[in-house]
C-alpha cells in the first residue's frame, strides 16, 4: 500500500514507550529502523519529549542512553500510568495539532491495571480511533495488543482480563478498519521473555525494546510494504 506523502508517525504509548531516564526506548529503536528501510521522508511527531525520571516522579528528563537521538526524533505522546482512558480524549487535537497521519500505539496494560475492565477500555480505543478520525479522516493506526507481564503471570484473573481485552482490540480493528482510514493490529513480540526482555516483569530491556519495535516495523512492512524486515542496529 502506498504512503502517505510524507508518513507523520506518532508513537501513542504508557510507561512502556515514554521510557525512563537512561533508556533507548523502543521508539528510539523504531527511529534507527525507519531510517535505515523506509526509503523515502518521513517525520516522528508529537506533542512531548521526555522521558520519566523515576527520583522526581515526573515526565521531565532528556537523558537518552544515546544522547545523539535527535530532539527531532523524540516526539511523542507517552506517559507513565497513561493508558487509553487518558489518550482518547488527548488525540484528536493532538493530531490536529501534529498533522500525525500513522499512530503506532501500545497502550491498555495501565488501563486493565488501574481504571477500566476489559469492556471498557475497548469502548475508549473506539472513542480514541473515531476522535483521531474526525481530526484526520485518512488517518492510520498500528495497535499493539497487551503484552506479557508479570502481574499476568502471577494472577489468572489479571491475566484472563488481558486475554478477553486482546480479543475485543482484535474486533474493533477488524470492525473499524476502512480503505480511507486503515488500522492493523500488530501481532504480539515474538519469543518475548519476562526475564530477559523486561528488567521487572512489564517494562522493555533492550531486548524487549527492540522486539517491541521488531512487531510495528513487521506490521508495517507484512501489510502495507513499508520499510523492511527488522534488523536490530548495532
Amino acid at each position: 500500500m502506498m504512503a502517505p506523502m510524507r508518513p507523520r508517525f506518532m508513537f501513542v504509548g504508557d510507561s512502556m514507550t515514554i521510557g525512563c531516564a537512561g533508556e533507548y526506548t523502543w521508539r528510539y529503536r523504531m527511529w534507527q529502523h525507519l531510517n535505515a528501510t523506509f526509503g523515502g521522508p518521513y517525520a516522528i511527531v508529537g506533542p512531548r519529549t521526555e522521558l520519566y525520571d523515576k527520583s522526581t516522579g515526573e515526565p521531565v528528563s532528556q537523558a537518552y542512553a544515546d544522547p545523539d537521538f535527535p530532539a527531532r526524533a523524540r516526539a511523542h505522546l507517552a506517559g507513565w500510568g497513561e493508558g487509553w482512558l487518558h489518550m482518547a480524549p488527548l488525540i484528536g487535537e493532538t493530531v490536529t495539532r501534529t498533522k500525525a497521519n500513522v499512530l503506532l500505539v501500545s497502550l491498555g496494560l495501565i488501563d486493565l491495571g488501574f481504571y477500566t475492565n476489559s469492556d471498557q477500555t475497548a469502548e475508549n480505543v473506539r472513542a480514541f480511533i473515531a476522535a483521531a478520525r474526525a481530526a484526520n479522516p485518512h488517518v492510520r493506526a498500528v495497535l499493539m495488543p497487551v503484552v506479557p507481564n508479570v502481574r499476568a503471570e502471577e494472577e489468572p484473573l489479571f491475566a484472563a482480563e488481558c486475554a478477553r481485552f486482546n480479543e475485543l482490540l482484535a474486533k474493533a480493528v477488524a470492525d473499524l478498519d476502512s480503505p480511507a482510514s486503515p488500522l492493523l493490529l500488530a501481532s504480539p513480540p515474538v519469543g518475548y521473555d519476562l526475564g530477559t526482555d523486561t528488567y521487572d516483569g512489564t517494562h522493555p530491556a533492550p531486548s524487549g525494546e527492540h522486539k517491541l519495535a521488531a512487531a510495528f516495523a513487521t506490521a508495517l512492512h507484512q501489510a502495507w510494504d513499508w520499510g523492511g524486515p527488522y534488523v536490530p542496529a548495532a
